[in-house]
């Protein structure tokens, strides 16, 4: 039986931003999108309308370590997303 060989892996900053929480400032400029974009689409497949994206600000208030909290202007509608790493965001309409 063959020995099998393994090559190292080297993660560039690029590769470690892309694989950070989904829908942060670092994996959604790694991808080429907007966050308002990545939380948009989420909230859509949630089952909420955001017909057409216009902002979204972090609340740093809110928000902490691996619990990124948004604020996604549409133009139907505001709404504030928290994020949690592998679950389905907490939204709440503000509007």
């Amino acid at each position: 039986m063959k020995a099998r060989r393994y090559l190292p892996v080297v993660l560039s900053p690029a590769l470690l931003a892309a694989a950070s929480i989904p829908g942060s400032p670092a994996q959604a400029q790694a991808t080429g999108e907007s966050p308002q974009n990545v939380l948009a689409a989420q909230i859509r497949l949630q089952g909420f309308a955001c017909d057409k994206s216009l902002g979204a600000v972090q609340d740093r208030k809110r928000s902490k370590p691996d619990h990124p909290v948004w604020v996604l202007k549409c133009s139907n509608a505001t709404y504030r997303v928290s994020r949690f790493p592998d679950m389905a965001a907490k939204v709440e309409p503000l509007r």
